[in-house]
């Protein structure tokens, strides 16, 4: 039986993209939410095992924008153990 854990990591603008890239290189990662100073969700990304750099490729590009626009974020992690 797999089990979910959740976690939650406060990270600037600046690692942001990077942050984002280690979690999904990481591969157990099943979704990502961002949210803002206000716990505000901005952006959640649901990632499965079959995830490829084409796919992909768009939701990094819509993370660089977001990391742009906040100073100061929460990144929760839903991984499968």
């Amino acid at each position: 039986m797999k089990t979910e854990r959740k976690e939650e990591f406060k990270v600037s603008g600046q690692e942001l993209l990077q942050k984002v890239k280690q979690l999904i290189k990481d591969g157990n990662v099943r979704r990502i939410s961002i949210k803002s100073k206000s716990d505000k969700t901005i952006i959640e990304i649901p990632l499965t095992v079959g995830v490829v750099g084409a796919v992909i490729a768009p939701v990094l590009a819509a993370v660089a924008a977001i990391a742009a626009l906040v100073t100061d974020c929460t990144l929760t992690v839903e991984r499968v153990a």
